[in-house]
């Protein structure tokens, strides 16, 4: 029997759509203001927080965000389908930068990829989901790298952990995927009012349970505390995921696409910013007067002016390349590129740390992830099953790993500081705060709890293999971002100088056999048929090594290129995000912190960016705090994108001058959702 409806049922429903918050759609800018208060650089992760939250915050204030990526509406299935991050991935698509690092000599000399998302909502766009969290004692042990600096205490363990859950609306996994996969959490560690949904697949493979176990049987305990600020253990993580839909949630669906119109906010994709301009009048603190962009590749620029502050948040490699093309950076590089030095500031592109990561695979008598869809099987195109992302995942500390061994390896590590000190500054500031970093490394994480590897379980690979993944997390090789040439459409130089420190190599090496070892216990053992990569040849520590220095690549979470360090360390920014030696610049992204972080970043850079916020916020509305965004979206292809105009001249799409819903898009909306009711009649 067909459903019908009343003419009450009609005009109830119409009714409520009067009620609901409309909001401008999204479109490219042809046009923007002349100035604004506030330019955000960087409409990725961090920025599309940032600048949602001032826009709400301070209403009298402009804000214009730039993204030198395009909008992503092309390409929105593909972004919104969880399971896609694997299986139609982005990075072959304009909405990836596509970097390479230079040739890595402790890697067989390769050039490895370093895929970043260039697109409204960035790297949150097409990464793998995953929303693990940091812990207490490494952000602590950040904190204390500041010293007495002023607004230190932002970034102690209650005020971050705070600004994570701040950006969080958790939902538990149902019942059969936690039987399934084994899960366990603690729903008083989330968030649950934040624009970012964090929750669990719709659909669950056994396996996955069955790695959970075998990793508590070779010693791994199996926790709900891992989102608390004790991240270690093993279990099953939560993932950026919209259960009201099973798509992806990210930065622009959660703190960009739900906005009401005050006003005050401008969005512009497709402009790439190339530097900004100072008034060089204060030679010890240059103040930014406007913020210089491309809309076409280079071909031609334009200027905005900025009337308060600069936020760069074009991430690790975006944001110190910004500041080198804009004159401020270490000297020797900016005269060898031919770019004027504005102001001296040796630790720009310095202190880059990254994840180095490798896979262990194995045959399988089991159904994958990945034998599902690239055979073609019945679930392929199903809802929940597009939904499952791999997110098995244990962070292994030194006990772990070593076990008896743990003291004599932190001297070994404390022992070799000197030597692998980097040999690319000039400036004796930056090697010391190399050392402070190195030091509280080995001396404040490398001997607590916190995973000094971290395990992750893989079933979506290609031809149907199950991989296990061991990632390097506190790396004491560092590298760094520069540039070579003055022109900014020229990519930076990125140099993370993996393995140069014989540490960093030992840890991995130690984490490769844990996988092993896992792989070799019960009950996962029984369905992995045959070890096939690096194999079962592959034996010795000299064949592991030289494997791995084939085989491994970035984990994708490049961190500390703006590292926040008292200046004489080679700080870019102190506690409060302020560039030293600018007056109006502050850097709020994953450049940021002066440590690798023991987790995928996602979680601890929405941090970041909402900790920025209230800084921000605070210092030009003391009196208000950071304002509440609406609640998180629920349709992440179907719902209105907003951005709101702060230019006068612009006229707004489907509401009136005060935000409220215009008479015509009641209407418009009210005859759609009457035919679409009549249409199944």
């Amino acid at each position: 029997m067909r459903p019908g409806f009343s003419a009450a049922q009609v005009v109830s429903v119409g009714l409520a759509i009067a009620h609901l918050p409309f909001v401008n759609a999204l479109a490219p800018r042809t046009e923007i203001a002349d100035s604004y208060d506030f330019v955000i650089v960087g409409g990725g992760q961090a920025g599309l927080v940032i600048g949602g939250r001032l826009s709400q915050a301070l209403k009298n204030h402009t804000v214009l965000v730039l993204e030198a990526g395009g909008n992503g509406d092309a390409y929105r299935e593909r972004i919104d389908t969880p399971a896609y991050s694997y299986f139609d991935s982005l990075w072959t698509t304009p909405l990836n930068w596509a970097y390479y690092t230079v040739p890595q000599p402790n890697a067989a000399d390769r050039e490895i990829e370093w895929p970043r998302g260039k697109v409204l909502g960035g790297s949150s766009a097409i990464n793998g989901l995953y929303l693990t969290r940091p812990g207490e004692i490494e952000i602590n042990a950040w904190r204390d790298l500041l010293g007495d600096m002023d607004g230190a205490e932002n970034w102690e363990w209650d005020s971050f952990f705070a600004a994570m859950k701040k950006s969080e609306n958790f939902t538990a996994p149902s019942s059969d995927v936690a039987k399934t996969g084994d899960i366990e959490w603690d729903a008083s560690d989330h968030g649950t009012q934040g624009p970012i949904h964090a929750s669990y697949p719709g659909y669950m493979f056994e396996q996955v349970g069955q790695w959970v176990q075998s990793l508590a049987n070779v010693g791994v305990a199996i926790s709900n505390q891992m989102y608390n600020g004790e991240p270690w253990g093993a279990g099953v993580s939560t993932s950026t995921i919209n259960p009201t839909n099973w798509t992806r949630s990210y930065s622009r669906t959660g703190y960009l696409d739900p906005l009401p119109d005050l006003g005050n906010y401008d969005v512009l994709a497709n402009a790439q910013v190339t530097r900004l301009i100072f008034d060089t009048s204060n030679k010890n603190n240059l103040t930014a007067t406007g913020v210089e962009y491309t809309p076409d590749g280079g071909n031609t620029t334009k200027t905005v002016k900025v009337n308060k502050e600069v936020i760069l948040s074009a991430g690790a490699v975006g944001s110190p390349a910004i500041l080198m093309h804009s004159g401020v950076g270490p000297k020797d590089v900016l005269s060898s590129a031919g770019v004027d030095l504005l102001s001296e500031l040796p630790g720009v592109g310095q202190h880059l740390q990254d994840h180095f990561s490798v896979t262990v695979t194995w045959d399988t008598n089991q159904e994958t992830s990945g034998s599902i869809y690239y055979d073609n099987g019945s679930q392929k195109n199903d809802t929940l099953y597009l939904s499952y992302i791999d997110d098995g995942v244990a962070y292994v500390n030194s006990t772990g790993l070593y076990g008896t061994n743990v003291s004599s390896t932190q001297q070994s590590i404390l022992a070799a500081m000197d030597q692998y000190a980097p040999n690319t500054t000039y400036d004796q500031g930056v090697v010391a705060g190399y050392k402070a970093i190195y030091n509280s490394t080995a001396t404040k994480i490398f001997t607590s709890p916190i995973g000094q590897v971290e395990i992750l379980f893989m079933n979506s690979d290609a031809n149907g293999d199950i991989g296990i993944t061991a990632a390097l997390q506190h790396p004491y090789s560092h590298g760094r971002i520069y540039i070579n040439s003055s022109n900014p459409m020229d990519y930076p130089i990125i140099d993370p100088n993996y393995f140069a420190n014989p540490s960093d190599w030992d840890i991995l090496l130690h984490g490769v056999k844990l996988a092993r070892l896992v792989g070799e216990a019960d009950p996962l053992k029984s369905t992995l048929t045959n070890e096939t990569s690096p194999g079962a040849a592959v034996q010795s520590d000299d064949d592991l090594l030289q494997w791995i220095r084939e085989a491994a690549g970035t984990e994708f979470h490049p961190s500390s290129s703006c590292a926040m360090l008292p200046r004489d360390q080679g700080g870019v920014v102190d506690a409060n995000l302020r560039v030293y030696g600018l007056a109006n610049v502050r850097v709020a992204d994953s450049s940021v912190p002066p440590t690798a972080l023991s987790t995928h970043l996602m979680a601890s850079t929405y941090g970041v960016a909402e900790l920025a916020a209230e800084i921000i916020s605070k210092f030009y509305n003391p009196s208000t705090a950071t304002a509440p965004l609406l609640s998180s979206s629920t349709n992440a292809t179907k719902t209105a994108n907003s951005t709101a105009s702060a230019s006068s001249s612009k006229k707004t799409n489907g509401s009136n001058t005060n935000g409220t819903p215009s008479s015509l898009h009641i209407f418009t909306s009210l005859l759609f959702v009457v035919a679409v009711m009549f249409s199944s009649l």
